[in-house]
């Protein structure tokens, strides 16, 4: 085991403080990645406060990974020392069953390991990406294409196929009406990537205060939704809507936005509870589902597509001693759109 620099939570409600992590030796099978770069994602802030369950601490979070390959083990065929490299959301899975062997590893019957505060095969509990080197599976890190910038693809690992994802499985596409709500982290993936693969969209926001960078990204209209006239306006327009918000709406009133056999996708996760009237649903044959991120195979997919579109998340570049700062504004939505980590500072 190798002690390693970190932000670490020691607490749900305390600041992150510097500290040290412990990373297993390179087995076989297992790639060190040096971190570059690391994406802030609200779930680490869900994680850390304990919304969705209780943790361990001392913990360190970050599922948006991008860096190099240090070394791999003796049985790795895929990756080569120095190769730029990403880490998402998932660590591990047992590989065997129906849903493993179909792709879909995060629907894991046996338990998919996330990247950190779960327990992996070797009973740890994993330790993220705010730090500066991870080890990992080699069935579970992905090739980073040369043409994406390497600064901002961390968060494609996980706002990146959190949106692709449910946009693929749902066929959006030339036809199709999409609708996204929120322009936030993973709204504006999802509006860049609803564009390139040909679907009309529309920006379902708060207010109109993002709405020029809705259009500049590829939506061809933006509506308030704090406007009532925009839920008259808009009544059975969409065939897909993707909520990307992580707090409560009112879902019948994004339903009845939907034509008939019209889907309502949530893939931002509130820690509150929400409801519907089944009538939202039976007046269209319209259906609510949710989605959560994507299988290995379908995330290296995405980032291809990513690199062959030309299209990356906008960063903002923040060093380690800022994340605390970086969090507080993530809660105050003051972000256009991510927050990533330079680990180089952590390191020094």
């Amino acid at each position: 085991m190798t002690n390693i620099p970190a932000y670490v939570a020691l607490t749900p409600t305390g600041p992150l403080v510097p500290g040290k992590i412990r990373r297993r030796e390179v087995g076989p099978k297992d790639v060190r990645i040096k971190i570059r770069w690391a994406g802030i994602c609200h779930s680490d802030i869900h994680t850390v406060k304990g919304d969705w369950g209780p943790q361990h601490y001392p913990l360190t979070v970050g599922h948006e990974i991008a860096g190099y390959v240090a070394e791999v083990g003796s049985a790795v065929k895929k990756f080569r020392v120095d190769e730029k490299v990403g880490v998402g959301c998932l660590v591990n899975s047992c590989k065997e069953c129906a849903n493993c062997r179909a792709g879909l590893e995060q629907y894991c019957t046996n338990g998919a390991v996330g990247t950190y505060g779960s327990l992996d095969r070797d009973g740890t509990i994993t330790q993220g990406g705010y730090s500066t080197e991870i080890v990992v599976n080699e069935d579970f890190v992905l090739h980073v294409p040369d043409s994406l910038p390497f600064e901002r693809v961390a968060p494609l690992l996980c706002a990146g196929i959190t949106t692709y994802s449910p946009l693929k499985h749902w066929s959006a596409g030339p036809g199709v009406r999409v609708a996204v709500v929120g322009l936030g982290g993973l709204g504006h993936m999802a509006v860049q990537i609803a564009n390139a693969l040909g679907a009309e969209v529309t920006v379902l926001s708060q207010s109109l205060r993002k709405k020029d960078d809705g259009l500049k990204l590829g939506a061809s209209a933006y509506y308030a939704t704090s406007d009532p006239a925009t839920f008259t306006d808009l009544k059975e327009s969409f065939d897909l809507i993707i909520n990307t918000v992580s707090a409560p709406i009112d879902l019948d009133a994004f339903l009845r936005l939907l034509a008939v056999n019209g889907t309502l996708v949530s893939v931002g996760a509130p820690a509150e509870p929400m409801s519907l009237r089944v009538g939202s649903l039976e007046a269209m044959r319209r259906s609510y589902a949710g989605s959560s991120i994507g299988g290995i195979a379908e995330t290296q997919e995405m980032l291809d597509f990513c690199a062959q579109a030309g299209i990356a998340p906008i960063v903002e570049i923040i060093a380690a001693d800022r994340v605390n700062e970086a969090w507080e504004r993530v809660l105050a939505s003051d972000v256009r759109f991510r927050f990533v980590i330079d680990i180089d500072s952590l390191k020094k």
